[in-house]
């Protein structure tokens, strides 16, 4: 019988600086049964196929260490091997290691050593020396294995499509121009091959150009909706993919933008009219309405495009009426002309409600406009309009599962404005095609056995403790969840999203390393609490060892499979996003019931239901040990019941996984709850609301009772000044204190022992005051619609103390929040019957920053707050807030302020021992990524393993900071950020109609 394995893990959420997104992680290795260790090297065969990348580190002026990665390019093992190559400088031999290490003159030569003497086709090798220099030190640049000659380090090209533009159109049966700028390094470019997608997610090979200029032509395309892309492959093999270009192949056509508009009673809208190709005589565009909505009305009638002015948009004002019958109908209106496909733009009346409803549809229109670049051309939102960007997602097109929750809350808000729920049930139904695993992408989940539900492996303080061993002596609980769910639903599969995504497949991973599909799940927080983003190795949720090492993949990066690994899928839930994801559609439900539409969003909201009935994974402690009977070492007693197993409030993450072959399976939970975590209104709509209620026949039950845990849990972390502070964990250390022990006389909650900074350090966890906001909002909003007097209590202390420190100054523009939130003390151990009053937990605000995300959480917080309480200042506060980020931070994209980014010096931070800080690889590994980028453990920084980063528009900016210069500002247009503002302006036009 084939032994289950199971994972070491780690899913982590990293709040840099004030920027969000969710983290996650795991990798898991495997033994079968009868498992087989690497066999040894067979015989090399004649001839020597090798890619030798030699690089530099500790450069200390006069002396440095280098690293020289062999890779066995052929197809037969490389036996005995000698490497040479010559210097280019005067750098002398010092010591060697890895190999036997001789220079003569400026040759050198690296003779294997005993342990390691040959090298597996497809395998590298990393040799070390040091040496001795003066003066400049240029890196050799031809090697040799041996006696055959190698590439020298393989830097991956640099490529841009230049042709086709974003947005361009073009005719069916045309011809498209496919030109790319191309450029390599170290080398010369090859070729480059340009591919088209039609939202399928594979690619079609569509043109090749071997020589500069790089164009090719793309002949008689058919009509439809097209991303393009250009692959540059340099002389050594390595590839870099361009970021993908939207297209449209339509007949002469007219062009407008945006094709869905709202505009309120009594108010006006524009949008755009052009052609999509150049007349040769002028052109009449008529303009003409139909539906019923007669108090639409469009100006001017007609449009005139000239061979000249054909690509100009020219705005048509659409006007609504104020007869009150007409709130909320729709009509059409056609843009037509002899010769040209007509364009269509669908108009909705809404009823004259407030100034900041028009504020959010206006947003919403940015949001929602193609040519803003909010979403890729598959329709799925990005973490950020901007790519450059580094703070949870390594990259701004990346996209999480809670980004999908703000995607899905702001089309709640839409329908609740316009009566149109399209979009919220568009939203859910790509959310399930992208981001939820396929059956086919979480094979064998049937035979997950839960009485075994995963093999115990240890969490370590720093990442170079990794890889790590897992224990199967080490006793964990059973799965209470599985069989009822299997019940319920009929399928052994989860119903839950990955919390990452590489959309664009930037990395080339595609789906379970197939190289080219998208989008593409991805993971990269793998090693413990001081792991930032800058520390990270992206790899893929489906390993089957393509990329990474040859004989483990990215697994042995994690945990120490003692040379034998399984093939494997993993995949890591945020559940602050699935809470928030049923919170949007606790919302949809009362604004579609007030319409008459429950109807229109019926089977989204069972979709949503069903996902909050796996949602409960999140309840467990990680191996299903007893709650609050588990911090003094791994032998802590197993959980046997959901009665002795539930911790009650949200953890970090939940995961599972399997052998890609589907031979075995695994689940687990989290063991740490951060406040920040905690949803009580989506707590208390699943335990309540009948469209929201899960099928499985304890889920309102169980939800009921963390309702209850949550406000405890909320009243047990209030400072005395007001904030809320860290949370609590059955899992000290991620060991459960095997490795050290809470601090002596360390606070409980019903035996969870508190943490101040929960789950990851690098920065502290709840110095963020995003989380205070994002936490105490949904707070509000149980409060507003329950009247609960636990909730009211602590949001009156809460509310209070969030705007001492923060400002709103209508007068002078100045809206700040804190910059970082710093915690002392602790709370009392928690006791239900009679709550201490904390009075040696406290909390200092310092610094301030202009983070109009959180300001629009904190706006919203504040609104519900108001409404519920009568409490005319933090409605007045909370209006401030909107009306200074309306009237200050607006552009042509939605609403930004500059950022400065001094923590982009890490970008080029290497590993430093003393610090723990820098990308680690442990010693003596080595692997690729799919652009041949060279991945050992002493050549890599954040950079060198995303050398695309170069190509980025804005890439100059950093560039001038690390040569020197002064830390690069930008304005960042985060989906997250832009949600909440508009969301912010819709809730208060909701609570306060007159204002």
């Amino acid at each position: 019988m084939r032994e289950r394995s199971s994972l070491l893990d780690r899913l982590r959420r990293h709040r840099h600086r004030g920027r969000t997104a969710v983290l996650a992680s795991l990798a898991l290795l495997a033994t079968a049964g009868g498992g087989v260790g690497l066999a040894a090297a067979p015989a090399a065969a004649a001839g020597v196929s090798c890619q030798v990348t030699y690089a530099v580190s500790n450069d200390w002026g006069s002396g440095f260490t280098a690293a020289v990665t062999i890779k066995d390019s052929g197809s037969t093992a490389i036996s005995n091997w000698t490497l040479t190559y010559t210097q280019a400088g005067n750098q002398t031999l010092a010591s060697g290691w890895n190999g036997t290490w001789t220079q003569s003159g400026k040759n050198v030569t690296v003779t294997a050593p005993s342990w390691a003497p040959n090298i597996a086709a497809g395998a590298s090798y990393t040799t070390n020396a040091n040496f001795n220099y003066s003066g400049s030190n240029p890196a050799p640049t031809a090697f040799a294995v041996n006696g055959t000659a190698c590439n020298g380090a393989n830097t991956p090209p640099n490529v841009a499509l230049t042709s086709p533009t974003a947005g361009q159109v073009f005719s069916p049966g045309a011809t498209v121009p496919l030109a790319a700028t191309a450029t390599d390094s170290d080398g010369t470019v090859s070729k480059v091959d340009f591919y088209a997608s039609t939202g399928t997610g594979s690619n079609t090979l569509v043109g090749t150009a071997t020589s500069a200029p790089w164009t090719a032509s793309w002949a008689n395309v058919a009509a439809g909706d097209y991303s393009v892309t250009a692959v540059a492959t340099d002389n050594g093999g390595a590839t870099t993919t361009s970021d993908p270009v939207a297209i449209k192949v339509t007949g002469p056509s007219i062009v407008v933008s945006p094709s869905q508009l709202t505009v309120q009673q009594g108010s006006s809208g524009t949008f755009g009219v052009k052609l999509s190709s150049a007349p040769s005589a002028n052109v009449s565009v008529a303009i003409a309405r139909s539906g019923s909505d007669t108090d639409l009305t469009a100006a001017p009638a007609t449009l005139t495009f000239t061979p000249s002015n054909w690509s100009t948009a020219q705005n048509v004002t659409v006007t609504a009426g104020t007869a009150s019958a007409q709130a909320g109908g729709t009509a059409t209106f056609t843009a037509s002309a002899t010769g040209y496909a007509s364009a269509a733009v669908s108009v909705t009346e809404s009823a004259k409600a407030s100034t900041y409803d028009q504020y959010f549809l206006d947003l919403y229109a940015k949001i929602k406009d193609p040519n803003n670049g909010y979403f890729s051309p598959l329709g799925i939102p990005y973490h950020s309009v901007e790519t450059l960007i580094v703070e949870a997602p390594d990259y701004g097109h990346e996209t999480t599962s809670e980004t999908y929750s703000y995607w899905l809350w702001l089309e709640a808000d839409y329908g609740r404005v316009t009566g149109d729920w399209t979009g919220f049930n568009n939203a859910w139904t790509n959310l399930e095609t992208y981001m939820i695993p396929s059956h086919t992408q979480q094979p064998g989940q049937s035979t997950y056995n839960p009485a075994k539900p995963a093999t115990y492996g240890p969490e370590l303080p720093q990442p170079d403790q990794y890889p790590v061993k897992l224990n199967s002596s080490v006793p964990v609980g059973t799965d209470p969840l599985a069989s009822e769910l299997t019940s319920t639903y009929g399928t052994a599969d989860m119903y839950s999203p990955a919390w990452i995504m590489d959309t664009d497949n930037k990395y080339g991973f595609g789906n379970c390393e197939d190289g080219t599909t998208k989008p593409s799940l991805i993971n990269t927080y793998q090693r413990g609490p001081e792991e930032s983003v800058w520390e990270t190795i992206p790899q893929p949720d489906c390993d089957i060892f393509k990329y990474g090492n040859s004989s483990s993949g990215f697994l042995s990066l994690f945990n120490d499979g003692g040379g034998s690994y399984a093939k494997q899928y993993k995949f890591t839930d945020a559940p602050d996003a699935d809470a928030r994801l049923v919170q949007a559609a606790y919302w949809a439900d009362t604004f579609a019931k007030a319409q008459g539409k429950t109807s229109a969003i019926s089977s989204t909201l069972a979709k949503a239901a069903k996902l909050g009935d796996y949602l409960r994974y999140a309840l467990y402690d990680k191996y299903f040990k007893q709650a609050g009977n588990c911090n003094g070492s791994t032998t802590c007693p197993a959980g046997t019941s959901k009665a002795n197993e539930q911790l009650g409030l949200l953890t970090w993450y939940f995961a599972w996984g399997g052998a890609s072959d589907g031979s075995w399976s695994w689940r687990i939970s989290g063991s740490t709850a951060h406040q920040g975590y905690q949803n009580p209104l989506a707590a208390y709509a699943l335990s309540t609301d009948p469209n929201l209620e899960p099928k499985s026949p304890t889920a309102a039950t169980d939800w009921s009772a963390s309702l209850t845990k949550q406000l405890q849990f909320f009243q047990w972390l209030q400072s005395t000044e007001g904030g809320i502070a860290g949370g609590a964990t059955n899992s000290w250390g991620g060991n459960y204190g095997d490795v050290s022990q809470p601090p002596a006389g360390d606070p409980t909650f019903y035996g969870l022992y508190y943490d101040w900074q929960p789950e990851y350090h690098d920065p502290a966890s709840n110095s963020w005051f995003g989380f205070q906001t994002w936490a105490m909002e949904r707070f509000a909003e149980y409060y507003y619609v329950s009247g609960n007097a636990t909730a009211k209590a602590v949001l009156d202390k809460w509310v209070k103390w969030a705007m001492s420190v923060s400002q709103a100054d209508p007068t002078t523009g100045t809206l700040t929040t804190p910059g970082t939130l710093t915690w002392t003390g602790a709370p009392d151990t928690w006791n239900a019957s009679s709550p201490g009053a904390n009075a040696g937990l406290h909390v200092t605000a310092s610094g301030s920053a202009t983070d109009l995300g959180v300001a629009g959480s904190l706006a919203k917080t504040l609104s519900y707050y108001a409404a519920k309480s009568g409490d005319t200042t933090s409605q007045k506060f909370a209006q401030n807030i909107l009306d200074i980020i309306h009237s200050k931070y607006a552009d042509s994209l939605g609403y930004s302020a500059p950022e400065t980014r001094t923590d982009y010096s890490r970008f080029t931070q290497a590993y430093d021992p003393s610090t723990h800080q820098g990308l680690y690889i442990p010693p003596g590994w080595t692997g690729t990524y799919p652009d041949g980028t060279q991945l050992s453990s002493s050549t890599n920084t954040f950079l060198s393993i995303r050398q695309w980063y170069k190509n980025d528009p804005q890439w100059s900016k950093v560039q001038t900071y690390l040569n020197g210069g002064a830390a690069p500002v930008f304005n960042y247009h985060r989906f997250w950020a832009e949600a909440d503002i508009a969301t912010a302006f819709d809730t208060f036009a909701q609570l306060f109609p007159n204002s």
